[in-house]
């Protein structure tokens, strides 16, 4: 910050005090403003921002020891210089002892006057420049995984960065690979939970039962086996956040007691008769439509509402092609790393058959082809040789175009045309399983069977 940026307040009754320091100050290249109270200061500073004040000790309508305990709690970080009489030094080292920056005494020398005052507006610099270094530093290691320039992940990081803070539950939807358990340790991670605990669950892993004793903990004795008593991951998780890798699994007589916790913040561990109060922000992902599921009766719609207050939706990777390259980077850095091999590179040839891949395993399926040819390279460049062969065949993705659509046909026609050939071709290439077809296209079942329907494809 240069000095001409810096914006001073002057805290003195006394009128020859204000023009004196205001024309010293003003040839120095500061700006000031003046106030002749303490209430009428305590107001411009709750009113703007400023770098350093000056602040007499004798103010006609509050103690300037007071003032100065106000103006610490209302504003700690900047700086207060006190204006005080000779006499009065006693009181201004008391008045460091609370958080003043340093005193000047009447009659002032000009030169102490600035130096002071330079150093002081110096010290608020440094304050706010760490102050932007650690933000950036925390952002940065927030989204450290995260890798992406795309327009969507863009919105992605703007709204993790937005809802980070607040206590709302975040619904996290996207096809498996996309990332999202990395989305909700960002958000984790930017909030003012991040000390605390980040408690993730797998419950697509767990029979109900077991995934009950493990949320909400048992008594010992609630059950055969249960021979102690155990912390369930609610408990764990106290004032940090949980995280539901796949919340869909979740079955009815489990999502009642989680609807419970989310709307009471309460939970009742088996075998016990005594409720527990906690304190934390549940985050949840899943990979299918949870609507359809509720529609279908699969999943509980209170549930689903308390859930969905913020939905992050995650791009597939073919819907952001221009992040494969960063991607493709940050993975040759990383295994290159982990297997003690020199920088890795990749070829154009290579590169190309990954930006054509329709990428149906998303950046997870990246990763792993990245790892298979970083361990198996014995140069420092990846070839199309080292991609496996679906990849080089053109297998897996949607880079075969189909043929030329009949000429002398209308533009409906034709689109309606080229639709049900790519579909047709998909299928055949799933062998006949839609939902497999679907995860091709990159469109849900359900939009996939309206097409087919459409388009007179069923025989």
């Amino acid at each position: 910050m240069e000095e001409g940026e810096v914006r001073l307040l002057i805290v003195d009754d006394e009128e020859i005090i204000q023009e004196v320091l205001g024309n010293l100050l003003a040839g120095a290249g500061y700006a000031t403003r003046g106030a002749r109270t303490a209430a009428e200061g305590l107001e411009k500073v709750r009113e703007g921002s400023f770098n350093v004040i000056l602040l007499d000790l004798m103010l006609p309508d509050r103690g300037g020891l007071d003032v100065l305990r106000a103006l610490k709690k209302q504003d700690p970080d900047t700086p207060v210089i006190l204006i005080t009489a000779y006499g009065s030094i006693e009181t201004a080292v008391q008045a460091m002892r609370l958080g003043a920056y340093d005193y000047i005494t009447k009659p002032f020398k000009n030169d102490e006057v600035l130096m002071v005052i330079r150093n002081a507006a110096r010290q608020k610099r440094l304050q706010e420049e760490n102050r932007k270094l650690r933000k950036a530093l925390n952002e940065q290691d927030h989204f450290h995984h995260i890798v992406g320039k795309s327009k969507g992940m863009q919105e992605v990081f703007q709204l993790v960065q937005q809802v980070a803070s607040s206590r709302s539950t975040v619904l996290v939807q996207g096809e498996s690979g996309t990332g999202k358990e990395l989305v909700a340790k960002a958000i984790h991670k930017a909030g003012n939970r991040s000390e605390r605990p980040f408690v993730v669950v797998h419950s697509g892993s767990m029979p109900p039962d077991l995934l009950e004793s493990n949320l909400f903990g048992h008594v010992r004795g609630a059950f055969t086996g249960a021979v102690s008593t155990k912390k369930g991951l609610f408990e764990v998780a106290e004032d940090g956040s949980i995280f539901f890798d796949e919340i869909s699994t979740v079955l009815p007589e489990v999502q009642a007691k989680l609807l419970r916790v989310i709307q009471e913040k309460e939970f009742l561990p088996l075998g016990s008769v005594e409720t527990l109060k906690v304190d934390v922000r549940i985050l949840a992902a899943t990979n299918v439509d949870l609507q359809e599921m509720v529609l279908r009766g699969e999943f509980r719609e209170d549930l689903f509402y308390r859930l969905n207050v913020i939905n992050i939706q995650l791009p597939s990777l073919r819907e952001r092609t221009e992040d494969i390259p960063l991607l493709v980077e940050h993975f040759l850095e990383k295994y290159a790393l982990e297997n003690g091999k020199s920088p890795l590179r990749i070829t154009s040839r290579a590169l190309d058959l990954l930006l054509t891949h329709s990428w149906p395993g998303n950046i997870r399926e990246l990763q792993n082809v990245i790892e298979r040819a970083a361990v198996l390279a014995r140069t420092d460049s990846l070839d199309e040789g080292l991609l496996p062969p679906q990849l080089r065949s053109g297998g897996g993705g949607l880079v075969a175009v189909p043929g030329k659509v009949s000429e002398a046909i209308g533009l409906n026609e034709a689109m309606d045309q080229y639709e049900a050939e790519l579909i047709l071709m998909t299928l055949k290439r799933a062998r006949g399983v839609q939902r497999k077809a679907a995860e091709l296209l990159g469109v849900k079942p359900s939009t996939l069977n309206e097409k087919i329907k459409r388009l007179g494809l069923r025989e």
